[in-house]
């Protein structure tokens, strides 16, 4: 089958590219056990949720260290948004049906319908920039999120939605995105510091968190002191009795 415009021939996006190896995921998928299928599709349907959840721990994590990296944790979230819109281009430009449709192969999914372009992968873009991004703005985060940017991708092509030269172009394109992306940001978030856009405590030397100078609070009076301590009455004389008259 030749692909569908010009664009798509010079990528070298054709179904015969991987087609076998696509029959041969979807083949090993048809027996897989059951609960193994439903696992790996409730992850590639609803997955992209557990990026979510890393992003707000990653931004959890960046709020003791100061506005410049808490403004980086939470422009990860637009840099994903910008790396689906680019992908979104690239899919409408490429125009590839999906497999399932292409090869009328029996799949755990159902197949979407015509006009849901295959390449390249969007679930697979988001979870590459997310990870791509988590990498570069809390490094523990983004080691969570790159393993499961790979499984959401191979889950794609278990299912039967997405060839395997989809899920590639997935990784490229959103790892690309979200890394310049980040580096953007990363260029441009210390004006966050000087515009005090953000009411987070910065850090000292040695991680404690530097409070702003509070005015010298006024000076008391001192209390009088008596025999009995402090805030004690003043001891009374004797009266002398004078002599009657």
């Amino acid at each position: 089958m030749t692909p569908a415009n010009p664009l798509a021939a010079a990528l070298g996006v054709s179904p015969r590219f991987d087609a076998g190896l696509y029959r041969w995921v979807t083949d090993t998928a048809q027996h897989a056990p059951g609960p193994v299928n439903d696992t790996i599709r409730v992850f590639s349907d609803y997955g992209l949720g557990l990026f979510a959840v890393l992003m707000l721990l990653a931004l959890w994590h960046a709020r003791p260290y100061g506005p410049v990296r808490t403004v980086q944790a939470l422009a990860v979230p637009l840099t994903v948004v910008a790396a689906f819109l680019v992908n979104d281009v690239l899919k409408s430009l490429v125009d590839e049906q999906r497999p399932c449709r292409t090869l009328h192969t029996v799949t755990v999914e159902a197949c979407p319908a015509l006009g849901d372009w295959s390449f390249p992968s969007n679930h697979t873009v988001i979870a590459a920039a997310t990870a791509a991004a988590l990498l570069l703005v809390d490094r523990r985060v983004g080691l969570l999120a790159a393993p499961l940017a790979l499984l959401m991708g191979a889950s794609r092509v278990w299912i039967g939605v997405h060839y395997p030269h989809d899920v590639l172009a997935g990784l490229v394109v959103g790892a690309l995105v979200g890394t310049l992306l980040t580096l953007l940001v990363r260029r441009y978030a210390p004006r966050a510091e000087r515009w005090r856009l953000l009411n987070v405590p910065l850090l000292d030397g040695r991680g404690d968190p530097v409070a702003d100078a509070a005015p010298a609070a006024p000076a008391t009076p001192a209390t009088p002191t008596g025999p009995m301590g402090a805030g004690s009455r003043p001891a009374e004389q004797p009266s002398v009795p004078t002599a009657p008259e």
